[in-house]
């Protein structure tokens, strides 16, 4: 089994890490993180069998609309999801917007892109708990 991978572009804090990274990890997915839009452009020239993009709407270095146009340039059809808070502009293109941060909404897009690799994973983690 390969398990799906993300590319997350996330805000860049001092001393952390993406906790969007965190929170995907919980769900066996891969994730590769981005901290700049321009980063994530060329993160998914060099990692172009990633399945999906989720999106920081407060990420500054580029518009939205232009980051969205420059990774669909490179695949055409990767999913990509922005997540961003109440009264923030929407990002044209995208294909899915998230006005929540609840870990547990995006957790269920994510799961619903990939509906046979997430019957996977949960079919591994069954067999793993039997096991036990």
């Amino acid at each position: 089994m390969v398990r799906p991978c993300f590319l997350v572009i996330d805000r860049e804090f001092p001393g952390s890490i993406s906790t969007r990274k965190l929170v995907i990890e919980t769900a066996k997915f891969n994730v590769v993180t981005a901290y700049s839009a321009h980063e994530a452009v060329e993160t998914l020239n060099v990692f172009p069998a990633i399945q999906g993009v989720v999106i920081d709407s407060d990420v500054t270095d580029m518009s939205c609309a232009e980051l969205v146009q420059a990774l669909k340039a490179i695949k055409a059809g990767i999913p990509i999801i922005v997540i961003c808070g109440p009264g923030d502009h929407p990002c044209p293109n995208a294909d899915h917007e998230l006005e929540s941060f609840d870990p547990r909404k995006l957790l269920e897009l994510l799961r619903s892109l990939l509906p046979s690799e997430t019957a996977a994973i949960e079919k591994r983690e069954e067999d793993l708990h039997r096991e036990a």
